[in-house]
């Protein structure tokens, strides 16, 4: 196997979770396999002309709790000399997510960008699904007042999400009864200039809300994770719990219908959200489950995920 040099823009070493992480478990994994890493954060970028350069640490991790990674002197790495670049900082998808995409556009294809940063830039999760709207959710995008009071009116029980928001923060479940919808729209329009998402609730998130990672749009693993009581969100920073699960028929025709999409794309590593029979979400920027998928059924997606990146490589 040839050895890749390999530079990972992601968020502080320190602030992840070695448990959680789907990250830290491709850094493992790509450590295994012989490649060198280096660690950078997209605040120590640089474009001069069009060198692209970043201000990196060579790292090594481990499942040592106290001590999971060891950083090398710290260097100004050319990011066109390597061979892979894994693009893995947290959103919110913003300004600065998104000038780190055009950045990384000087770059790739000749160093793989993973995800492909043009797909990454022009498929925000929530936007990229309304591409597929006969298997959406009834879903409604924008600023309009009128229009999100319309939407509350037909479909009565809804859920307000913030459109480019993550981890669960910012959710709203509006019941029936509810009088706070008008509150809800003051609060968010004076704090962000961006639309809201509303979708039709569906009793079924009570059941969980499945994450399915694909890899060049083939499903390859899932998860099932279920919102704790009282409360309608399912993600695992909100407080959801991750259970196995498998994939219906259902679930499977999902993928099939956005798989090809996925992989023409280059948006090699996604997550998607299904509730019930809906699709809610395609998570292009940072996808998480892979660790908790190992740890149910032994399935090592890391590995999957390698060897297809090493075959577009090499």
């Amino acid at each position: 196997m040839t050895k890749l040099r390999v530079a990972i823009q992601m968020d502080p070493m320190q602030s992840i979770d070695i448990n959680g992480d789907s990250t830290f478990a491709l850094m493992l994994e790509a450590q295994a396999r012989g490649h060198d890493l280096w660690h950078y954060e997209v605040r120590h970028m640089a474009l001069t002309g069009t060198r692209l350069t970043a201000l990196a640490h060579k790292v090594r991790v481990s499942r040592q709790d106290s001590a999971f990674y060891s950083f090398g002197e710290a260097e100004w790495l050319d990011l066109s000399s390597m061979d892979v670049v894994l693009m893995r900082q947290d959103p919110p998808f913003d300004m600065g997510y998104i000038t780190a995409t055009h950045m990384l556009d000087h770059i790739h294809p000749k160093t793989l960008v993973v995800n492909d940063p043009a797909s990454v830039r022009n498929a925000p999760e929530k936007l990229l699904v309304t591409h597929f709207p006969d298997l959406m959710p009834p879903t409604l995008i924008s600023w309009d007042r009128t229009a999100i009071k319309a939407f509350r009116a037909t479909h009565e029980d809804i859920i307000v999400k913030p459109l480019f928001g993550n981890g669960g923060a910012g959710i709203f479940r509006i019941k029936p009864d509810d009088e706070n919808l008008s509150s809800l729209l003051d609060m968010h329009f004076a704090a962000s200039r961006e639309p809201l998402m509303v979708q039709r609730y569906e009793p079924a998130v009570r059941l969980g809300d499945k994450r399915i990672i694909l890899i060049d749009g083939e499903p390859l693993g899932a998860i099932n994770r279920v919102p704790p009581e009282g409360d309608s969100r399912s993600n695992m920073h909100a407080g959801g719990r991750a259970e196995p699960t498998i994939l219906t028929k259902r679930d499977l025709e999902i993928c099939a219908a956005i798989g090809p999409t996925l992989k023409q794309q280059g948006l090699i590593f996604t997550g998607i959200d299904v509730i019930g029979d809906y699709l809610t979400e395609i998570n292009v920027t940072s996808p998480t489950g892979l660790q908790q998928i190992e740890r149910f059924d032994g399935t090592n997606l890391a590995t999957a995920i390698w060897e297809r990146i090493e075959a577009k490589v090499m």
